[in-house]
């Protein structure tokens, strides 16, 4: 039985003014079966519809009930304490599907999936409604935040931000197709959609806000990388360069994509080579 009538009801009532003090057992265990169903990756904040991605705006909503209906609590992660409405996420099943998470800060929060033979690296921290595919590697340093949508066989390198978003509901997650990868310290935010199996370098920065100059195609794009390039950071003239205050020219940053090159290919094999 779907969960969508169920949350949207929930919703409705939370949103007319129904707290965590006055919801009953049966509102918990709409809640708890919610996150059941998020984590076993039965329903998504967002899916693959054809070529293009549906955002289901129902889930964020469950999220945000589930933030909302639900009384802060003291509870214990090692020998730490700390203080949230949610645990963190049972990890029993992910052994069981060939999935890895290493000792001594790898964070996955209630409600997020992690499908098979994935890798999570220390530190790292995954929250709510995230969904990470089959064969993906999430290094050290890593964040992938609230409904993001992270592919099969991705390669997020270490110190990399997957930005998160919960409102407004009808906002796009931040979405990583198929079999990329991310280079270290890269930085995908604000419903940003990397298409598959392109290779982003280093410390690259991916937002609608920055323009994306494919050379492939001869355009400028916001908000997208089209699926199989190569992308990099580079600066290019900003109008404030007019400006009487800064001396010589002022420059605001870009991201510049190209073609796969062989080489590029190559190195991320070898990469792969590593993991098995």
């Amino acid at each position: 039985m779907s969960l969508q009538p169920e949350i949207e009801d929930l919703w409705n009532r939370y949103d007319d003014g129904l707290t965590a003090e006055d919801a009953t057992a049966e509102d918990a265990d709409t809640l708890d079966a919610f996150l059941e169903a998020l984590e076993a990756g039965e329903v998504r904040a967002a899916e693959p519809a054809g070529d293009d991605w549906q955002v289901n705006e129902w889930v964020k909503q469950g999220i945000l009930c589930n933030f909302g209906l639900r009384e802060i609590e003291s509870r214990e992660y090692g020998d730490v304490a700390y203080h949230d409405v949610l645990p963190l996420r049972d990890t029993a099943d992910i052994g069981e599907r060939g999935s890895r998470n290493t000792p001594d800060g790898t964070v996955i929060r209630r409600g997020a999936y992690v499908g098979s033979d994935a890798i999570m690296m220390s530190p790292s921290f995954v929250n709510i409604g995230a969904h990470i595919g089959d064969g993906t590697l999430v290094d050290s340093c890593d964040t992938v935040g609230s409904c993001a949508q992270i592919g099969e066989n991705v390669k997020l390198g270490a110190n990399t931000l997957i930005g998160g978003v919960l409102e407004p509901v009808e906002d796009d997650p931040v979405i990583v197709e198929d079999g990329v990868s991310l280079g270290a310290g890269s930085r995908v935010t604000s419903g940003f959609r990397v298409g598959e199996n392109s290779i982003v370098g280093e410390n690259t920065l991916l937002t609608p806000r920055i323009p994306v100059y494919d050379l492939v195609e001869e355009q400028v794009l916001y908000g997208e990388l089209p699926p199989e390039r190569r992308a990099f950071a580079r600066y290019v003239e900003s109008s404030v360069s007019d400006e009487d205050l800064i001396p010589g020219a002022a420059y605001k940053p870009a991201v510049v994509a190209t073609d796969i090159e062989t080489e590029t290919l190559e190195g991320t094999e070898r990469e792969d080579a590593l993991r098995e």
